[in-house]
C-alpha cells in the first residue's frame, strides 16, 4: 500500500523543486544602467526589466541621427544583456510539466488510499455494531 513515509518523501521532492521557482528567470532585479557615447547617452532598464528611461546631454545630439540611434542601440542591447545574466538561472530549471504529473500522481494514490482507509472503517463499523 502506499505508506506515509512515500507521500511525505514526494512532498518533500516537490517542495524542494518549487522552492528553486524565487531563482528562475524574470524574478525582480536591480534597474540596469549603460552608457554609451562616452558617457553622453544613459539607458536604464527597470527592476521589472522593461525600459525606464533615456538620458543624454546636448552634445549626443550633435553627432547627428545615425550615430545618436547607432550608440542608443549599443546603450540598449547591453542592458539586455546584463539583464539577461542577472536572471538566468543558477542551476537546472524545474520541469514544471513533470512535477505536475508527479504531484496528480500523489493525488490518485492518496484518493486510492483514503477510500480503501474509508472501505476498512465501514467494515469495522460493521462488525462492531452488527449493521445497525
Amino acid at each position: 500500500m502506499f505508506g506515509e513515509d512515500r507521500i511525505g518523501d514526494q512532498l518533500a521532492q516537490v517542495h524542494g523543486t518549487l522552492s528553486t521557482a524565487a531563482d528562475m528567470p524574470g524574478a525582480q532585479a536591480d534597474p540596469i544602467v549603460t552608457e554609451a557615447s562616452e558617457g553622453r547617452i544613459k539607458v536604464t532598464l527597470g527592476p521589472d526589466g522593461r525600459f525606464e528611461r533615456i538620458k543624454m546631454t546636448l552634445s549626443a545630439l550633435k553627432d547627428g541621427p545615425e550615430a545618436l540611434v547607432a550608440q542608443l542601440t549599443l546603450a540598449v542591447n547591453e542592458a539586455i544583456d546584463l539583464r539577461a545574466e542577472q536572471t538566468a538561472p543558477a542551476g537546472p530549471v524545474p520541469d514544471m510539466a513533470a512535477m505536475n504529473e508527479q504531484a496528480a500522481k500523489m493525488q490518485d494514490a492518496s484518493v486510492r488510499q483514503f477510500e480503501a482507509m474509508g472501505a476498512s472503517i465501514s467494515d469495522l463499523m460493521t462488525k462492531l455494531y452488527g449493521g445497525r
